[in-house]
């Protein structure tokens, strides 16, 4: 099997369609497979997988197992020699998933591969990113410092902003919204860490992946349109919850510190937390 696909879903029936119609029509290697993790059983992707889909697999859990959890169900049932790890909301370009495997044919200590992701008005989405720092949480991508100021220099450093985007590059991290990856990478290197409920383990990943001695590549003659609207609506309060929980998981894991240091920055990222749940609390639905 050349390509293993592996598709994670929440409430996301119409959007996953939506997915995979751009992927039946967009090309890529011959033989491969598509899993899709159902983590929300019941709202009708099954059957519509079945009516519209039938070669794709399902697995359904009986509860919100999380995203790296789901991915790593995905993975440890496929064999494809690269998988390619998305989210629902993802529309693949044509060609987009050939170019990504072609670039790791031509370098075998490449790990990861990500492509150009844009946002649906065509603007780019930045998602190949450097480590995040100790002030990260304060100018990330969504943070108000960014919307505020975005030409300071931490969030410059952090979205990689200050580079065009347009050229092949070994880059830190990439978003796990689209992800090709080596299998052979994942056997030595290890899936996906399942203390991270959702956001944070990409960053994760890719960084034990560098730390492996393999390289992690952002790739924009690939392109990929995610169709993401959830910073601008109201979320689940355990979304913001479980993203600040990572956020905490990965400083400690990546960044031992003095624990007065530890402190004060679990202090702050649960500070932000709070203040973003307060924010939640007051959007409409």
């Amino acid at each position: 099997m050349d390509l293993s696909v592996v598709i994670v879903g929440y409430k996301s029936r119409d959007p996953l369609m939506e997915c995979l119609a751009a992927l039946e029509s967009g090309g890529g290697p011959p033989r491969r497979e598509i899993v899709v993790v159902d983590n929300s059983p019941g709202d009708g992707t099954a059957e519509a997988l079945a009516q519209r889909f039938p070669d794709v697999r399902m697995i359904a859990n009986r509860e919100n197992v999380g995203y790296a959890r789901a991915v790593n169900q995905g993975i440890a049932a496929t064999s494809g020699r690269y998988v390619l790890v998305m989210n629902p909301d993802c529309e693949v370009r044509p060609g987009a998933v050939a170019t990504l495997a072609e670039h790791l044919d031509r370098h075998p200590t490449g790990a990861v591969v990500g492509p150009r992701i844009l946002n649906p008005d065509g603007s780019l989405e930045y998602s190949a990113r450097a480590f995040p720092d100790h002030f990260t949480f304060l100018f990330n991508r969504y943070s108000l410092l960014t919307r505020w100021f975005p030409d300071n220099p931490w969030s410059r450093r952090y979205l990689m902003s200050d580079w065009d985007h347009t050229s092949v590059r070994d880059v830190d991290w990439l978003s796990g919204a689209c992800l090709l990856v080596r299998r052979e990478a994942i056997a030595r290197v290890g899936a996906m860490d399942e203390t991270f409920f959702m956001f944070n383990e990409d960053v994760d990943w890719c960084r034990r992946m560098k730390l492996g001695g393999w390289s992690v590549t952002y790739v924009p003659d690939a392109t990929v349109v995610h169709h993401i609207g959830a910073s601008r609506r109201k979320v689940a309060a355990r979304i913001i919850v479980e993203r600040h929980r990572g956020m905490i998981h990965y400083f400690h894991k990546h960044h031992p510190s003095n624990p007065v240091v530890a402190l004060a920055t679990d202090a702050m990222i649960l500070l932000r937390a709070g203040l973003m749940l307060t924010a939640n609390a007051l959007r409409p639905r």
